[in-house]
């Protein structure tokens, strides 16, 4: 229970968050920055940053084909 808290605690900002989670949905990451950024990332900001960022994702889409269906 203890690494869990301890993984809650870590300081890393959330834009920092972000800004992994947006390289992981593109899938271009080195090693050893996903290394570094996994010793750092809150794992809730881990979890909220997704969150939002696979919502926008569908959002987008969404928006897209109602474009192109659009008469």
């Amino acid at each position: 229970m203890s690494d869990l808290k301890q993984a809650s605690q870590r300081k890393l900002s959330f834009g920092a968050t972000v800004k992994a989670v947006l390289w992981s949905f593109l899938g271009i990451r080195k090693k050893g920055d996903y290394e570094s950024d996994a010793a750092k990332l809150n794992p809730v900001h881990v979890i909220l940053a997704g969150l939002i960022a696979a919502a926008l994702f569908v959002l987008t889409l969404i928006w897209i084909v109602h474009l192109v269906v659009q008469k």
